[in-house]
């Protein structure tokens, strides 16, 4: 199983190759624009990037460019529906490790996921720590002052986020906006409960409220009360 995170602005595109992925025993992160897409590569660790070179807010590229002029390492294939000789060398040259042309056959861009996770990984720590909260996002595994947590898969996403940005204040709509799929119908309802819950279980063995609130600031992850 896989982390993948595939951006295509395509919906039809995007939403069948999502299915088919995940019908692969992936897990597929979907987003459609640059900007979303740079956010989620500073935020989280992909295994896989599949990059579509046209977007509508800037080009995959660009995206490219700035990921790996960051230190991103994560494998790229990009999806570009030119066949000049040119983008494919430009692409590689931004770092990107393979293309695919459209239109292409969703069995071919597979088997190039395949062949990519078989390579072997770079060496890096997959472990985020604050304080007493220590998160495993090889694994997807979190613990708090020694002990499993037992997480939904989008309560384990919210507090990778969080982690990753401790101490930082989001608002509702931007922790959908950051965390939930772009193929995702939830609403802003939906992110106020799923915090309600992780609250709970982040509190469960001690009195301190660790997911805190400023209202017109939104919630942030308080690094105080994981000490």
């Amino acid at each position: 199983m896989a982390r993948i995170l595939l951006v295509e602005d395509e919906s039809d595109l995007a939403e069948n190759l999502s299915r088919y992925l995940k019908g692969q025993n992936h897990v597929t992160e979907v987003v459609a624009t640059a900007d979303d897409a740079s956010f989620r590569l500073s935020s989280y660790e992909y295994d896989v990037i599949i990059l579509d070179i046209g977007l509508p807010d800037d080009t995959g590229l660009s995206v490219l460019r700035k990921y790996r002029a960051s230190g991103g390492q994560t494998p790229v294939i990009f999806l570009t529906g030119r066949s000049e000789i040119e983008e494919k060398e430009e692409g590689l040259d931004c770092g990107a490790d393979d293309y695919v042309t459209k239109p292409y056959d969703i069995r071919e861009l597979s088997a190039r996921v395949r062949a990519i996770l078989r390579r072997p990984k770079l060496t890096r720590d997959p472990v985020i720590v604050v304080g007493d909260l220590e998160l495993d996002t090889k694994y997807v595994r979190a613990r708090l002052r020694g002990k499993d947590l037992e997480l939904a898969p989008i309560e384990y996403s919210l507090l990778e986020f969080f982690a990753r940005h401790p101490d930082e204040h989001f608002t509702a709509q931007t922790l959908m906006d950051r965390v939930w799929s772009a193929e995702s119908e939830s609403s802003t309802d939906v992110v106020r409960v799923h915090i309600t819950r992780l609250r709970k279980k982040l509190q469960a063995d001690s009195q301190q409220q660790v997911i805190g609130t400023v209202r017109g600031l939104g919630y942030y992850l308080d690094s105080k009360a994981l000490n």
